[in-house]
Formats: C-alpha cells, structure tokens, sequence
C-alpha cells in the first residue's frame, strides 16, 4: 500500500503531469477564442453572403423531426474551425521556423530509470547520454 501510495504522490505531482494540465485548460481557453471567431465572425460572412448563418432544414418525423440544418450548421462551425486551426499552425510555424510542438511522451532512462522525454539524448538526472527515441 505505501509503495502503491508513493507511486501515486510520484506520479500526481511530476512535472509532466502539471504540463498535461496546464495543456488543458490552454487548450481550452484557445478552443474558445477559435469557436467565437467561427461562430461571430466567418458564420456572419457566411450570413452576410446567404443571407443566413445557420441552415434551416428539419425532415418531420412523427411528432418529432430530424435537424439536418442544425447538423449542417454544426458541421460547417467543425470544418471552419479546423481550418482556422489549421492557419494558425502554419502561421506558427512559418513565424517561428519549426513545429509548434516537438514530440510528444516520455520514456524512462536506461540507467537510472527515470522518465525523460522521448527526444531526449542526455538524461536530466543522472546526465548521462542517451539515444532518442524520436530524431
């Protein structure tokens, strides 16, 4: 039980779990400023040019009906937002010259057994020289 508890205190509080986190609420916060630009500036455009922003299609179905503009609306908001994301990455990296994330994931370290990154070649604890998993 301790041995399972300090694994549990080693992992809550390690560095890459507080990335993960961070991440997160990020990713989150960027999720919805991209879903207001979709939703209060490209969907207006395409109001602005249609005439509306969303499609009003419903097929009835006894007494209830099936929303097809609504899924259509739904999808074109999925398909601008990924494209808005899609830009911003490349603007990224054109800005920076390189990818907006490197790799991804840890691995433990041959000789001293702790995790570090996948793309690492020396380990950050014991110092040691080690292969990269990913170049």
């Amino acid at each position: 039980m301790r041995k399972l508890l300090s694994e549990f205190r080693t992992f809550a509080f390690s560095g890459s779990l507080l990335d993960v986190a961070i991440g997160l609420a990020i990713g989150a916060a960027f999720a919805n400023v991209v879903q207001s630009l979709v939703d209060n500036v490209i969907l207006r455009l395409v109001a602005a040019i249609f005439g509306k922003p969303t499609f009003d299609v419903a097929i009835p179905v006894g007494h209830s009906s099936i929303l097809v503009g609504a899924f259509l609306t739904d999808l074109l908001s999925f398909l601008l937002l990924a494209l808005v994301v899609l830009l911003l990455v490349k603007a990224v990296k054109k800005a920076t010259g390189k990818e907006a994330a490197g790799a991804q994931g840890n691995r433990e370290c041959d000789f001293c057994k702790s995790f570090i990154p996948v793309d690492a070649s020396v380990c950050m604890y014991c110092t040691r020289d080690v292969a990269p998993l990913v170049a």
